[in-house]
């Protein structure tokens, strides 16, 4: 990966739906050249997807919580990871160090249905029990790149 691999890649960060003349442009590039760089990145793996960012604000949902799952037994992060995938409530998870297994950023309309999606995680066959914290009110969110 070199300077031009990581303006491509800052690039689509910014907008996925970027142009191959607009990532072309930012990294100094023809759009085709752009073009074959973005694929090669994207058969390498370095890119492993490109998505839309929905704003939950807009879906009305605004309540937030921190979920710590435990697990049963010792599942692999990939098995978790299905687990937890079709729940689109979980807008983030991790595998974390401590006692927890995973730690969940979960986002809901309202706490009746951060319930309802709570307990869909706690049905997951891989969860053995939760521990949740609700979020007042965010002090610090920065924007990652």
């Amino acid at each position: 990966m070199d300077a031009v691999d990581e303006e491509i890649i800052r690039c689509v960060l910014r907008n996925a739906r970027s142009t191959y003349a607009e990532i072309g442009e930012a990294a100094g590039l023809s759009a085709p050249a752009a073009k074959r760089r973005l694929d090669r990145l994207v058969a390498t793996g370095a890119i492993r997807g490109f998505t839309a960012l929905i704003d939950p604000q807009t879906l009305g949902w605004r309540t937030e919580a921190f979920v710590e799952v435990y697990c049963k037994g010792n599942p692999s992060p990939a098995e978790l990871r299905r687990n937890l995938d079709e729940i689109p409530e979980v807008v983030e998870a991790c595998t974390v160090s401590g006692a927890a297994d995973a730690m969940l950023h979960m986002l809901a309309g309202d706490i009746a249905h951060l319930e309802q999606a709570i307990q869909r995680v706690r049905e997951a066959p891989v969860i053995d029990r939760t521990e949740s914290v609700i979020v007042l009110s965010r002090l610090i969110n920065r924007p990652r790149l």
